[in-house]
C-alpha cells in the first residue's frame, strides 16, 4: 500500500467537522473564515504558553509586551485572547468580538498589518455556526511549544488549504501547489542554506517545505532567508499568515505585486528558486517589456508567459551554483511557436537546463494539464556539465480519490535520488522507460525538444511465458463472455423499462 505524503489523521476529522458548519457558504468565502480563525487560535495559544511561564516565574512581567516580542511571539491584547473569544462563542456578538480581536492584534504587531480577516460580523455569516466553529477549534492545541514541535498547526493549515483547493476546483488551485510536487522539488534541489526565492509564491507552500527539509537534515532554519512575491492580494495575505504560523520570517515585498511589471526583488540573486507559476498566461503584458534586461535567451512571446517565467527565474539565480526548480505545462518542452523554440535552444546551449521530469497526470486540483518539473542550474557539477537528465515519472503515484493522484514517499525518493546520484556521478545508471541522460549534442539532434519520453524510451515488458496462441484463445474467450453478460444486462434493463411503460 502506498504511503501518502499528506498528513491525514485528526486534521481530516477536524476538516469534516468544520466543513459541516459551512452550510451553503462557498468554499472560496468560507476559506478565509476558517483559516483566519485558526491563525487567531495559534497566536493566542503561543501567547498563553509564554504568559503562564512568565506568571509562574513570579516577576510580574506577564503583561510586558517586550517579553513576548523578544521570543518572536505575537503580542495579544487582553480582549483578543482566545479565552475571551470562547466566552462569546454562544453570543450574537461573536462576529464583532472576533473582528475586534483581529484589529487589536494587527495594531500591536507591525508584521500583521492589513493581513488578517476582519469581516466576521457581516450579516450573511451565520453567527450560530461561527460560534460552533470557535468551539471546535477551542479543543485543539496549535500554538504551544509542544504543538509547534509536532507542527500541529502547519499540518492543519496545509491540509485545510488542500481541501479548500479541491472544493474550489479551478478557482482554488492558484494558491495551493500539491504537497507531493513541492516535496519532490525541494528534495531535488536541497535548499539547505542561503536565499530561497519564489516569484509566484501562492500561499507559501514552497517555503514551508524548504523549512521542513532543513529541520529534517538537522540544519539551522536561521541559515535560510526567504524572499517571495505574489500578485493576488488575498493569496499574498494567506502566504503571510502561513509563514507566520510556522515562525518563518520572510520578505514577500511591500505589497502584492506582479513579478514581471513590479519586481519587488530587483537585485536579488538567490541560491535557490522554487516556483509553480501560472501556466500559459496570455495577458501578462509582454508587449510592454520587449527590451527587458531579463530576456537573456530571447524575447518571450506576448501570448504566453511560460518562457518569461523561466528567464525571470534565471535572471534572479546566483551565478555561482544557483539552482531553480519549477513546475511548467508540458507544452513548454516542445513548443516552437513565437520564438519559444529559439529561447529553449539558447537555454540548452547555455547549459542551464539540468533535469526534466515528466510528472503523472491528475496531481493538481485546479487543472488536468500535464506538467513537468524543470531543474535549471548555473554552474553544473563536472558529472552533469554538458548533459541533461530526463526522468519519466508518469507511471508513478496512486489515486487518492477518483479525481486526484498523489506521489508516495517512495516515489519522491526515487525521483530525487536518481537526480542526485546522476549529478554527483555516483551509483547512477540509465533505466529504460524511466531515466536517461543525454548530451547537448543528443538534444540538438532532437531539435532541442525536451520531452523525456523521446530519450528514456519505453519500459521493457516482462514476458509471462504464455504462448501467443494460448493467450489469444484465452483473451478471446473472456471477451465473448463479457459480451454475453452485456447482452443479458441490456435485456434486463429493457424489461425494467417496459414494466414502467417505456419500451420501443
Amino acid at each position: 500500500m502506498a504511503t501518502s505524503t499528506t498528513n491525514v489523521g485528526f486534521e481530516e476529522q477536524l476538516w469534516q467537522a468544520a466543513d459541516k458548519l459551512r452550510s451553503n457558504m462557498d468554499a472560496a468565502e468560507y476559506k478565509h473564515v476558517v483559516l483566519g480563525l485558526i491563525f487567531l487560535k495559534y497566536v493566542s495559544d503561543a501567547f498563553k504558553e509564554k504568559y503562564d511561564q512568565l506568571k509562574a516565574e513570579g516577576y510580574g512581567d506577564e503583561e510586558d509586551r517586550d517579553e513576548y516580542l523578544a521570543d518572536n511571539i505575537f503580542w495579544v491584547p487582553r480582549d483578543a485572547r482566545w479565552e475571551n473569544i470562547k466566552a462569546h462563542a454562544t453570543n450574537t456578538d461573536i462576529g464583532e468580538t472576533i473582528d475586534n480581536a483581529m484589529e487589536a492584534i494587527e495594531k500591536e504587531n507591525d508584521s500583521l498589518k492589513n493581513i488578517l480577516t476582519k469581516n466576521y460580523s457581516r450579516r450573511e455569516l451565520d453567527k450560530t455556526r461561527l460560534g460552533e466553529l470557535v468551539t471546535l477549534f477551542t479543543n485543539i492545541d496549535v500554538g504551544t511549544s509542544a504543538a509547534q514541535e509536532r507542527d500541529v498547526l502547519g499540518r492543519v493549515y496545509e491540509y485545510f488549504l488542500s481541501k479548500f483547493a479541491s472544493a474550489e476546483g479551478k478557482l482554488g488551485g492558484e494558491f495551493y501547489t500539491p504537497s507531493c510536487i513541492v516535496r519532490t522539488l525541494v528534495d531535488m534541489i536541497e535548499p539547505f542554506k542561503g536565499q530561497i526565492f519564489d516569484p509566484a509564491c501562492g500561499s507559501g507552500g514552497m517555503f514551508c517545505q524548504s523549512a521542513r527539509f532543513v529541520k529534517e537534515h538537522q540544519g539551522n532554519i536561521r541559515d535560510i532567508s526567504i524572499f517571495g512575491q505574489e500578485s493576488n492580494p488575498t493569496t499574498w495575505k494567506l502566504a503571510k499568515m502561513n509563514l507566520a504560523i510556522r515562525g518563518l520570517e520572510a520578505n514577500l515585498g511591500k505589497h502584492n505585486a506582479d513579478s514581471f511589471h513590479d519586481d519587488q526583488h530587483k537585485t536579488l540573486k538567490a541560491n535557490y528558486i522554487l516556483a509553480n507559476p501560472p501556466f500559459n498566461i496570455s495577458d501578462w503584458g509582454g508587449e510592454r517589456l520587449q527590451e527587458d534586461v531579463r530576456w537573456s535567451y530571447g524575447i518571450p512571446p506576448v501570448g504566453n508567459a511560460n518562457y518569461a517565467w523561466l528567464q525571470h527565474m534565471l535572471h534572479h539565480l546566483n551565478p555561482v551554483g544557483g539552482v531553480a526548480g519549477t513546475v511548467l505545462a508540458n507544452g513548454s518542452l516542445s513548443s516552437n511557436t513565437s520564438n519559444e523554440g529559439e529561447i529553449r535552444k539558447n537555454m540548452i546551449i547555455g547549459d542551464v537546463v539540468e533535469c526534466i521530469v515528466s510528472m503523472p497526470g491528475q496531481l493538481f486540483y485546479s487543472t488536468g494539464i500535464p506538467v513537468s518539473l524543470w531543474i535549471m542550474r548555473k554552474g553544473k557539477t563536472s558529472a552533469a556539465k554538458g548533459k541533461i537528465l530526463f526522468i519519466d515519472a508518469r507511471n508513478l503515484g496512486f489515486m487518492v480519490d477518483r479525481k486526484v493522484r498523489e506521489l508516495s514517499e517512495d516515489d519522491i525518493k526515487k525521483i530525487a535520488s536518481t537526480y542526485q546520484n546522476w549529478r554527483h556521478g555516483k551509483d547512477y545508471e540509465d533505466i529504460q522507460g524511466f531515466c536517461k541522460y543525454a548530451t547537448l549534442e543528443d538534444v540538438a539532434e532532437q531539435d532541442y525538444i525536451l520531452t523525456p519520453g523521446r530519450y528514456v524510451g519505453i519500459a521493457e515488458q516482462e514476458d509471462d511465458d504464455e504462448p501467443f496462441e494460448e493467450k489469444m484463445t484465452r483473451l478471446t474467450s473472456e471477451l465473448y463472455d463479457l459480451f454475453d453478460e452485456s447482452h443479458k444486462l441490456e435485456d434486463e434493463i429493457c424489461k425494467k423499462l417496459a414494466a414502467i411503460g417505456y419500451s420501443k
